[in-house]
Order: structure tokens, then C-alpha cells, then sequence
């Protein structure tokens, strides 16, 4: 019999999840305002909880007034400068960029287990071993086409629930978090309600900080949890 999530554990998967646009108001300066955007999309790599975060970037204005498309294309990398944090830009259909913000250090020390690596090779990667490399592949795949659903190995999911959604494991579907939870949920969910929290503390300090640089600036001090 597949274990259920507790009750209070399934209660804390619906709980509001901070979004950008309710500190968007606060940046006027359209560095501040993508630095803003960055560190909160970015909030669990930047806590060390993560080794990578999936963000899509759309070509159209926001509320605020400001294109975050046009913001990145002008000002990301100098944004992300003394961040701690690095950016790939896996796809660019025009009229959105999707981005994978990462932790080099983390990524690299994920990349570096054993399971990790079984994972990828069995996706067919020939070379997963040096970030670049890994990155290179799964760029390409974004570009054919296809959604490559192994790409959770590189967003720091459980191996069980990445290889239980590709259908390589005959485990049970669980439930629904963040991701689709496959077998016993307890540390899945753990993950999650992690996520969750980082998330809200970011949003908590991009309320009450002079510059949203502040909170960026924190993943230079990353204590990695994937080394």
C-alpha cells in the first residue's frame, strides 16, 4: 500500500506561494526591479536548498511597466555578477527565454554523485560529468523540441520521483506536490514545504530591504548542500 501524505503536510503544499509581482512595486530602477525578479525566482538556490531553479522569462510588460525580457537581454549577467549564482538560457522562442539559475559549486557536486550520474546516463548523456557539458545536452534538447522531464536531476528533485515520472521504476503515484511525488511522499514533501519556506523568506527580506542587490548578493555566500 502507498503511504499518504499527512494531513498537515498536504496543508503546507497549498499554502500561498509568494510571487514576484507583490514586491514588483518597490523597484522602480529597472536593475532593482530585475535584481528583485532574480532573487526571489532564485530564492532556493540562493539558500543552498537547490542546486538550480527553471525560470521563464516572457516578452511582454508587466503591471509595473517594465520588460523583464528586455531587462535581461540588457542587464542579467552584470545583475548576477558577485550573485553566487549562474545563468543558461536553454531556450529563446522570441517571445520568452527560459533560464536555468544555478549554483556552479552545487551543480557540479550533484553532478558528481553516483545516482545522479545513473540517472543521466540512462536519459542518454554522454558526457554529464563537467556542468558545461551536462548543460550543453540538455540545451539542445530544449531546442528540439521536447521537453527533456529528466531536467528535475538538475533542479535538485528526489531521483525516486524523477525516475518514477519517466516511468523507469514501477513505484506508485503519491500525490501532487511541486512536482509529481512517486512512493513513500515523506521526504518529497519535506523538500517541498524547504522550498516553500525559502521562498518565503526571500519574499519576506525584498519587503524591508534598501536594495534588492542585498538578498542577490547572499548567494555569494552559499553554503552548498550538493557538494
Amino acid at each position: 500500500m502507498a503511504m499518504m501524505p499527512s494531513a498537515n503536510a498536504t496543508k503546507s503544499l497549498t499554502c500561498h506561494r509568494p510571487i514576484w509581482s507583490e514586491v514588483a512595486d518597490r523597484f522602480s530602477d529597472p536593475r532593482e526591479c530585475l535584481a528583485s525578479f532574480l532573487a526571489l525566482e532564485a530564492a532556493e538556490v540562493l539558500d543552498g536548498a537547490k542546486p538550480a531553479n527553471l525560470v521563464a522569462v516572457a516578452n511582454r510588460r508587466r503591471n509595473c511597466g517594465q520588460n523583464l525580457y528586455d531587462l535581461w537581454k540588457k542587464w542579467g549577467g552584470a545583475v548576477l555578477a558577485g550573485s553566487g549564482l549562474a545563468a543558461r538560457e536553454l531556450v529563446d522562442r522570441g517571445d520568452s527565454v527560459l533560464l536555468l539559475l544555478y549554483s556552479p559549486s552545487a551543480l557540479e557536486g550533484l553532478l558528481r554523485k553516483p545516482n545522479a550520474a545513473a540517472v543521466l546516463k540512462r536519459a542518454g548523456y554522454a558526457d554529464f560529468t563537467a556542468p558545461e557539458s551536462a548543460l550543453n545536452e540538455l540545451a539542445s534538447r530544449f531546442s528540439g523540441g521536447e521537453f527533456p522531464h529528466e531536467i528535475g536531476v538538475f533542479l535538485g528533485y528526489p531521483l525516486k520521483d524523477v525516475a518514477g515520472f519517466m516511468g523507469w521504476v514501477h513505484i506508485p503515484f503519491t500525490c501532487q506536490g511541486p512536482w509529481k511525488i512517486y512512493g513513500d511522499p515523506r521526504e518529497s514533501l519535506r523538500l517541498a514545504e524547504t522550498f516553500r519556506c525559502c521562498r518565503k523568506r526571500m519574499a519576506e527580506r525584498l519587503n524591508c530591504c534598501a536594495s534588492p542587490f542585498e538578498c542577490l548578493g547572499e548567494g555569494a555566500r552559499l553554503q552548498v548542500a550538493f557538494s
